[in-house]
């Protein structure tokens, strides 16, 4: 809900935007599907592994960056017609792209962090870019998922194939391979793994 939640509530994402998604494990591919289910125009997927991009055409993406050897910021003006996406979303909470997604925005264009940063990262930006570009800061705290209104939503999604939640477990593991599949998620090998008793 993390994701899907922070394209469709906190973003705002609607019919004919341009999204972008920096982080393309499980939370950004959310956010590429609930952009793609409010009828996104485009979306772009951004992320340092090609198997990631390659899972985020899945869930519907319509262009990928690899940001590794490439400016994901230029690549996104260059895909958005020079302008910028309407709606980007940080799924990955660290600085570097905070200010990737905040360069990355049309001019009034909103972005999402829902990305979750450690406690003492920091960022910086000078205030007369905060003012001159306008639009939107927003975080996404779960998505500002509301479970009575969203998940009976997310259940006829998935229900009517609208919503492949299937295509986001990766694995199935036992109790005790809990630290090999965070290991496995840290290293960009899945994008979740589920546990079965």
């Amino acid at each position: 809900m993390a994701g899907y939640g922070a394209a469709v509530h906190t973003g705002g994402v609607g019919s004919g935007d341009t999204v972008a998604v920096i982080g393309c494990g499980g939370v950004g591919n959310a956010a590429i599907a609930g952009a793609s289910a409010a009828g996104a125009r485009r979306v772009i997927a951004v992320d340092l592994d090609d198997r990631k991009l390659d899972a985020a055409t899945r869930f519907g993406a319509t262009d990928t960056v690899n940001s590794r050897g490439t400016d994901p910021v230029e690549a996104v003006r260059a895909l958005t017609g020079g302008h910028g996406a309407d709606v980007v979303i940080d799924a990955v909470g660290r600085p570097e792209t905070y200010h990737q997604a905040f360069s990355m925005r049309d001019l009034a264009g909103t972005l999402v962090q829902v990305g979750v940063p450690e406690p003492d990262m920091r960022i910086e930006l000078p205030l007369l870019d905060l003012f001159a570009r306008g639009g939107a800061l927003k975080s996404s705290w779960y998505g500002d998922c509301l479970p009575s209104r969203d998940f009976p939503v997310l259940i006829d999604r998935y229900l009517s194939g609208r919503l492949d939640l299937d295509g986001f477990v990766t694995e199935t593991i036992a109790l005790d391979e809990v630290e090999s599949a965070f290991d496995a998620m840290r290293d960009g090998r899945v994008l979740r793994s589920v546990v079965v008793l």
